[in-house]
């Protein structure tokens, strides 16, 4: 089933090679690695990262490439697919 893109609360803007990308979760965030996962471990977010995409279609293809602590604990977790650790940060509940 396609995602419904017009309905994220999603962040895109071209900078050098690769774009910033931020889709904003109830409950944390999913992020390009231009967002450090140190500074997110430092301040306690609830946080996913992916590497190396050109566009928000690539962006919501990949798969998690690190987490923060929080995000572990929220249920998200290294290889998992953005759209898969989208739903658990946006559910009410936490996975486990």
């Amino acid at each position: 089933m396609p995602i419904d893109l017009e309905h994220l609360d999603i962040f895109f803007y071209e900078l050098g090679s690769l774009p910033l990308i931020v889709l904003k979760c109830k409950r944390g965030y999913i992020a390009t690695t231009y967002i450090s996962k140190e500074m997110a471990e430092k301040v306690g977010d609830v946080a996913g990262f992916v590497k190396g995409v050109k566009s928000i279609d690539d962006f919501m293809k990949a798969k998690l490439k690190e987490t923060t602590t929080w995000g572990e604990n929220a249920g998200i977790r290294d290889g998992m697919t953005v759209k898969r650790a989208m739903e658990i940060l946006n559910s009410e509940e936490i996975q486990e």
